[in-house]
């Protein structure tokens, strides 16, 4: 799942992730024990379905996840992390400082601060909303030719079927199922992924009907990027 020359950067992630993650309160200290399946192999298989040099975002990236595992797998991916917390952002940025990642840029705001300013190739998130909600916040995100690629559970057949009215408002494509990791013990990952259905036709940011919930915090739009580079 690592590059030999990555693997490097994955352990200390996940050391990090098993001291400061916990102490900061960013992952429970039961979950160490279990890192590498049910959340660093779990997430890196995500890899599977983004293009190369291609710009992602991944939205309520919380400890990096699936985000920072993707930026240290796939170093030819441009990604932005977008997560509203500040202990959470403060995290991201110390791991992007230290391990060099001058490709991920981390973004302290809600996903619907960007909306109508920028797009990307793919928009990632796990464990974010229901379906139905994260289609309003992440499709404004994604390019025209893009997609929004997230990891999901097993009720997603469920989820697509609650999500439908708002898959033809927004003028998506039929979603896709996919299952990652099958060879791989523990880790086996159910990404949807949903992209447009007219790239021709689509327009920033697509218009969402009034019934649609607005992403928390709404109503404190400002969102603040800082770009870490190593010296």
């Amino acid at each position: 799942m690592f590059p030999h020359d990555r693997l490097a950067l994955a352990e200390r992630y996940a050391e990090l992730l098993t001291t400061e993650g916990v102490v900061r309160g960013l992952i429970g200290p039961r979950e160490a024990p279990r890192l590498w399946d049910r959340h660093l192999l779990n997430c890196a298989v995500l890899g599977e379905l983004l293009p190369t040099n291609a710009t992602v975002c991944d939205i309520g990236s919380g400890a990096g996840l699936p985000g920072l595992v993707l930026g240290i797998g796939r170093p030819d991916l441009r990604i932005t992390l977008v997560e509203p917390l500040l202990r959470r952002t403060t995290f991201l940025s110390e791991v992007v400082d230290e391990l060099g990642l001058d490709h991920v840029e981390v973004v302290r705001g809600r996903a619907d601060a960007l909306h109508g300013e920028r797009r990307f190739d793919v928009v990632t998130s796990r464990a974010v909303a229901p379906l139905e909600r994260l289609l309003g916040w992440s499709m404004p995100l994604v390019a025209a030719t893009g997609a929004l690629v997230a990891m999901k559970g097993s009720s997603i057949n469920e989820e697509i079927e609650v999500a439908a009215p708002v898959l033809r408002e927004l003028g998506c494509a039929d979603p896709e199922v996919h299952v990652l990791g099958e060879d791989l013990p523990e880790s086996t990952t159910v990404a949807v992924r949903v992209a447009w259905a007219d790239p021709s036709r689509v327009s920033w940011p697509p218009a969402v009907g009034r019934d649609r919930q607005p992403a928390p915090g709404a109503r404190r739009p400002r969102t603040t990027s800082k770009r870490r580079r190593r010296a």
